[in-house]
Parts: structure tokens; sequence; C-alpha cells
């Protein structure tokens, strides 16, 4: 039976003291993404299964062992989505964005299910930035794209990753490789999982990708995927390569890349960090030419990237890069009876609308407990208001670390509060928020 007290396996909450951390990296997401050109796009949670079965590719891992799949109440086939850009494809060919200026540059943060074994990093409920880009076919886009995965992680602190590029071909130099793969694998069929029997014919290159220990020995001696790159997918390759360059991007050609989607073709490419023991993948992404076309849209030139969010800020953590604590309440106002309580309500309301954080009491409780609770909450300042507060007009505001009280005129509580907190260094941003 269910435990109703305990969240599903693999799934993980956030909780009020992490989630100023999590605000911190979603903000720094979407900024990043702005400064390229990447505007937001927000997709259902679920879609069709066959959005997934016709672009994530039916001889994936994702598809084969992973999706959440189930009948709605129509009879009809409905996933919770294992990845973004499948969703994202279909929203952009069902809304005609495909017909407006291009490229068209899209990002988006979301929630993403897959019914795999949990472990640190890899959850059943995990949560993805991504960006996507549409209608650019040269390799500067491909670098791009890699910059302002880059570019995010420099500017989140990180600094033990390295960048894997490879390229995969298109579909058309793919053919030669798949045959050497097949020959390859068949001369090791008998040591294959029975997975990887059913890609040797359907996709020999899904191989490359299994977990199986056995089958990822047999894979590391596999021909390479470089070796077999027409003339246009190399001299794309080294586009990309020259581009990253004069950026000043360090990378490494991985040729054992292939990532974990069918829809890719020429360059994909990891940021592979280290700082969690065993390398980890914390963004992965690359080029799919065609499934724009697969899906019944235009054919159109488009790639991009998908990162983690749990992952990256488990690597975060172990590489101690600087991250936001909750703010403070600015000042928590005390009331000693009614009367009291009512002016307390009425001056957090104007502190409020300065963008001050004011809280008051609200559950009945006596002055020595509500200063207690001022404390527990990290309460900058206080004031306690009685009716002699009341009735002189004036309170005294407490400084909660250095224990000094300034007493003020209520009518300028919030001219003082600013004056407090700003010379005193705890409220750097207040004076953004006076108008």
């Amino acid at each position: 039976m269910a435990e109703i007290n305990k969240a599903p396996r693999g799934t993980c909450d956030v909780l009020p003291q992490d989630s100023a951390k999590w605000q911190y990296v979603e903000d720094k997401m979407i900024e990043t993404a702005k400064i390229f050109g990447f505007s937001e796009i927000r997709v259902p949670v679920f879609e069709h299964t066959e959005v997934f079965t016709k672009s994530v590719g039916d001889t994936t891992d994702v598809v084969q062992k992973e999706m959440y799949t189930f009948l709605d109440k129509g009879d009809r086939s409905i996933t919770l989505r294992p990845e973004l850009t499948a969703g994202v494809v279909r929203s952009v060919i069902e809304h005609g964005l495909l017909s407006g200026p291009m490229p068209l540059k899209v990002c988006y943060i979301g929630g993403c299910y897959r019914y795999e074994k949990p472990q640190a990093g890899r959850l059943r409920e995990f949560h993805q930035f991504g960006v996507e880009c549409f209608g650019a076919k040269s390799p500067a886009a491909d670098a791009e794209v890699i910059l302002l995965a880059d570019h995010l992680l420099k500017n989140l602190g990180l600094k033990s990753y390295s960048l894997h590029i490879n390229s995969i071909g298109c579909p058309e130099c793919r053919k030669n490789y798949h045959a050497a793969l097949k020959e390859y694998f068949r001369s090791q069929s008998d040591r294959l999982c029975g997975t990887c029997l059913d890609r040797l014919e359907r996709n020999p290159m899904r191989i490359l990708d299994c977990k199986s220990p056995v089958c990822s020995e047999i894979a590391a001696g596999a021909p390479v995927v470089l070796d077999y790159l027409c003339d246009e997918c190399r001299e794309h390759f080294e586009g990309v390569k020259s581009h990253l360059t004069a950026a000043g991007i360090d990378f490494s050609v991985d040729p054992h890349i292939v990532r974990g989607l069918d829809y890719y073709t020429k360059t994909v490419f990891e940021f592979v960090s280290t700082s969690l023991g065993a390398q980890s993948t914390v963004c992965g992404g690359g080029r799919y030419d065609g499934l724009i076309e697969q899906m019944h849209g235009a054919p159109t030139p488009a790639l991009g990237f998908g990162m983690g969010i749990e992952r990256l800020l488990m690597i975060m953590e172990a590489e101690n890069a600087a991250m936001p604590e909750s703010k403070k309440p600015d000042i928590y106002l005390a009331p000693m009876g009614e009367a009291a309580a009512l002016k307390c309500t009425a001056l957090c309301k104007a502190l409020r609308d300065e963008g001050f954080i004011a809280l008051t009491d609200i559950t009945g409780r006596g002055l020595k407990a509500q200063m207690k609770y001022a404390d527990k909450i990290g309460a900058r300042f206080t004031m306690v208001l009685g009716d002699d507060e009341l009735t002189a007009n004036k309170g005294k505001i407490k400084c909660m670390e250095s224990g000094e009280q300034t007493e003020i005129s209520l009518d300028e509580i919030r001219e003082k509060l600013y004056e407090l907190a700003y010379y005193d260094g705890i409220t750097a941003d207040i004076d953004s928020l006076i108008k």
C-alpha cells in the first residue's frame, strides 16, 4: 500500500529553505538565454504518445523502457513528457512559428518524467532547462548554442567541467556507418544483451548508448563515426570547431558521443563535470535537422540542448558555487492589543507596497513568543507597538544584529527603515525599490 505521507520513489520535494537556490538558478538560465536572443516557451506536461515515439525513437531506452504512458478517459494514448524538444517542435509547427522571422530561438524550464532507477542526480521526475534554435544550418549556430551553455555554467560559478563534441553525420553518410556497425556487432552478438540484439538490425547506433557494462565494453571497440562522415558533414564539423576556437572555448573531440535520442544529426555535444566523483553530464545537446520534417513540418534545420537542474545544483554545491539564501524579513512588527494589531496590519501593508518584507503577528501570540519567533525567522529589525506607542504615534525600531534601538514617528517608518537598512548594509537592494 502506498504511503500517503511519503513522496513517490524517484521524486523530490523542493523545500522552502532550498527554493531560493532554484529561483536563483532558473533566473540565471532565463537571463542568459535572453542575452543570446532566446525567448521563453511553455508547453504541456503531457502530449499524445506519438509525439515521442516518432521523434525520440522507438529503439531508444526512453521509449522502450522509461516513458510514463497511459490511456486517458477518451481512450487516447497520452505520455508524460520524457524530454521537452519534441513538445516544443510540435508547438512551433502547430502555431506556425516557423513562418516568422528566422532563426526562431526559444528556451524553457520544465519537469520531465522517466521511469528509471533513481540515483544521485537522476530522478523519475526531474527538471530541465533547454534552448532550441530553428532555421539556422550554419556551424555558427552550433557554436552559439554551445557558447550559451558555457556562458551559463561560468555565470553560475562552475569550474570543473569540460566540453566534449562529436559529429554523428547525416542520414546519408550514416548508412555506411550503420553497415560497419552491424558487421562489427554481429561478430559479438553472442555477448549482447537482448535489447541490443533487437537494436542490431533496426538501429545499431543505439548499442553505443547501452548502459549494460558488457555492451559498453563491446561498444568501446566499435568503428568510429568520424571515419564515415560525408564531405558536407565533415566540413560542417570543422566549421563548428573553428567557431569554438575563435571564441576561445576549449573542447575535446569524443567520437563515442551519440546522445540517447534518435533525432540527432551532425553535431552532438556534452558538458561533463567531475565534481561528483565519476564523470557526470550536466548538459547535452546537438543538431536535429530532420526532426521537424519527420513531425510533418516544413524541412527546417534545428538544434538545441537540455540541462538537468537537479544535477546542476548538486555540482554547484560540490564546487561551493555561490548561491543565495532565502531573503529574511526586513522587519517584524509585534503588536500588544487589538488596536496595535490593526495598526501593524496597516503599517505592514504600507511597507510591502514599497517592496519591504514586513511581517506581523497573525496567531495571537504574546510578546515574548513573538520576539522569539522574530529571532527564529531572522528578522533584521523589530518594532513593538502597544497603547503607549499608538498614543505617541512613535515606536522604537530595534536592529536585531546590533541591539541598537532608534525612536521614530510611525508616519516615517518607511523612510527610517530604508535609512537604517541601507546604511547598515543589510538590505542592499532596497534603494531600488524606493520610488
